[in-house]
């Protein structure tokens, strides 16, 4: 099995702009280059296996896909293809449920898949609502679990949604669907999750407005224009990096280029309220924000986590490391979705952190931790690429080992190679 050791590192300053390209953007790009009749030229599209293999969804699907010098050209087919082979995802929820509310308006049949972490990881929250509004959805328990089969059809009712949880990935989906209904659409949910798929949606004309905490969605009347795009790089990616400096005395790190949406860096301003010194510095904003993220370190204090939690549940792993070394508790409430991630996120820090000798009680949304000094551990990743990365980060500070990385391929190829400019590592079999 692969593995990975991690050496205690000494204080460090390090500026860092090849943070991988953001990974929640990326396939979007891909998913919504479809909904045009020209062609998006798409920068900096990150290279891991999870978008990539939404990119080869989209050539199965009829796109013609054109790569040269960091530039992804993607023309979209006049008429979505009915493909020949199952459309497989890899590890990634959000390829396999954004294209469930994409194809579920597209006459065909396909079939979504992915590996066996994804093959466990509920799809009725999206199968559901759609086929509320005439989907045809099938799967493994009644369409709870991949593969995902979907007779597409293309008059789909408009809806009038109140979801009952904050989750970027169904309301995507329920966006794509709303956009070849019939007739207009409304999404609510409980507080705002990401909003990636509105900015970019709308900035490629489509008729997408919030009134009262309520999307309001118009169905596409022509095709919508295409992207031309830069992807930024990815907060939820820096952020392991935001911890390594957190947790290392006179560390400093600068994060280079990356998305300052509001809902993308909610973690940094959890880690700013425990003690770190942290500076946002914006550059640009079309799409989306875009900027410099500032990290440096200061003594930690515990602090408790309820509120925002669409806006950070990826980053929680992460910032357990950082509850670990702060000084008393920390709470993290709320957090039940955590569950169904790649891994069971809750079980998955809670069991590690009690490896590393950190005193930690499981709730079923959440988990408290009362900060101390970790000890070195081997430490099980569940195939899940943030608990990975996450206590990887922490071995910058006590040593650590790692196995089954092989995960981490699927969202930040480069990490390893950026650890080692930190610190000395190994990684094998």
């Amino acid at each position: 099995m692969s593995f990975l050791e991690v050496k205690v590192a000494k204080k460090f300053s390090l500026e860092i702009d090849d943070i991988a390209s953001d990974k929640s953007i990326s396939h979007r790009c891909a998913i919504f280059s479809l909904l045009s009749d020209k062609t998006s030229t798409i920068i900096n599209y990150l290279q891991a296996e999870d978008t990539l293999n939404t990119l080869e969804i989209v050539k199965k699907l009829g796109g013609i896909i054109e790569y040269e010098e960091n530039v992804l050209k993607i023309t979209p087919p006049k008429n979505i293809v009915e493909p020949a082979s199952i459309l497989d995802c890899g590890n990634s929820g959000t390829a396999i449920r954004l294209f469930m509310g994409f194809l579920s308006s597209r006459n065909g049949y396909f079939v979504l898949f992915g590996d066996k972490y994804l093959a466990n990881r509920p799809m009725k929250r999206v199968a559901n609502p759609l086929r509320s509004i005439g989907a045809i959805i099938d799967g493994r328990e009644d369409g709870n679990l991949a593969p995902i089969g979907i007779r597409g059809v293309d008059d789909l009712d408009g809806f009038n949604y109140k979801s009952p949880i904050a989750s970027a990935q169904v309301k995507s989906a329920m966006i794509l669907a709303a956009l070849n209904a019939k007739v207009k659409s409304f999404y609510k949910e409980p507080i705002l999750s990401r909003d990636h798929s509105e900015r970019m949606l709308k900035g490629m004309g489509a008729d997408i407005n919030v009134l009262d905490e309520v999307i309001e969605i118009e169905p596409m009347k022509k095709p919508l224009s295409p992207l031309n795009i830069t992807v930024p790089a990815d907060p939820s990616s820096g952020f392991f990096f935001a911890i390594a400096a957190a947790i290392t005395p006179d560390a400093k790190v600068v994060l280079k280029n990356l998305s300052l949406n509001p809902t993308r860096i909610e973690a940094y301003k959890v880690l700013q309220k425990m003690g770190t010194k942290i500076t946002f510095v914006e550059k640009e904003n079309i799409y989306e924000p875009i900027g410099d993220i500032i990290v440096e370190y200061a003594p930690l204090n515990g602090v408790e986590v309820c509120d925002n939690i669409a806006w950070l549940i990826d980053e929680l792993p992460a910032l357990s490391i950082a509850m670990a070394y702060a000084k008393g508790k920390s709470i993290v409430k709320n957090a039940k979705e955590l569950r169904v991630k790649e891994s069971d996120r809750i079980s998955s820090v809670v069991e590690n952190l009690k490896k590393c000798a950190i005193s930690v009680d499981e709730y079923e949304d959440g988990y408290s931790i009362n900060g101390s000094d970790m000890k070195s551990a081997v430490i099980d990743s569940c195939g899940d690429h943030r608990i990975a990365m996450s206590f990887a980060i922490a071995g910058l500070r006590c040593g650590m080992k790692i196995t089954d990385i092989d995960c981490i391929q699927t969202s930040f190829p480069n990490f390893i190679d950026i650890l080692g400019r930190i610190s000395e590592v190994k990684n094998g079999n």
